[in-house]
């Protein structure tokens, strides 16, 4: 582990991305509520939302991090044959969050797989990776190609961990969405 006693605390951030790859019949299972295992894509964003939290347990040498912020969002993309999967995090600290974002990732997509696997074992868990990480004004990395407008859930996003609110006069919920009640 990496000794961190004299690093200063910064905001750190992390965006991190997965997906599962799946037959459209399986994909409209999960959008009708018809999956046996309950409502896929809730259960897999809190399931994202706990291993985020719990990175350094899972990860060795993989520091704490005071997280403020979690969300996990999982969307039915019909067009991909997929459910996308996308987290941030942040926190202030002398450590980054990426860890903690990509774990949130790859959890909520190995949920999404489980709760699907009887009726589709062949789906497919793929595109675990870091989107973009700052830490404060001086270091910021971004994966080539990103859009800059890609890098943040879209306002009135469903997520786990936390509703951003929809702009004045804007749409809440995007295509793929599912409506939530508050």
């Amino acid at each position: 582990m990496a000794d961190v006693t004299e690093t200063p605390m910064t905001a750190h951030h992390a965006i991190a991305e997965a997906e599962v790859g799946m037959a459209q019949e399986t994909l409209s299972a999960i959008i009708d509520g018809a999956i046996p295992k309950g409502d896929v894509l809730s259960i897999a964003e809190l399931a994202g939302v706990m291993a985020g939290k719990r990175a350094a347990d899972l990860i060795p040498l993989v520091h704490p991090a005071g997280l403020t912020q979690l969300l996990v969002n999982a969307v039915p993309d019909r067009a991909a044959g997929a459910v996308k999967i996308r987290v941030e995090t942040a926190a202030i600290g002398p450590t980054g969050v990426e860890m903690e974002a990509v774990t949130a990732a790859a959890v909520t997509a190995l949920t999404v797989y489980d709760m699907i696997r009887e009726i589709e074992p062949g789906a497919v868990v793929r595109s675990v990776r870091l989107v973009s990480s700052s830490a404060g004004e001086a270091e910021e990395w971004r994966r080539p190609g990103e859009p800059i407008e890609a890098q943040r859930a879209p306002k009135g996003a469903r997520t786990a961990g936390r509703i951003i609110p929809a702009p004045r006069g804007g749409v809440p919920f995007g295509p793929g969405s599912r409506r939530r009640n508050p």
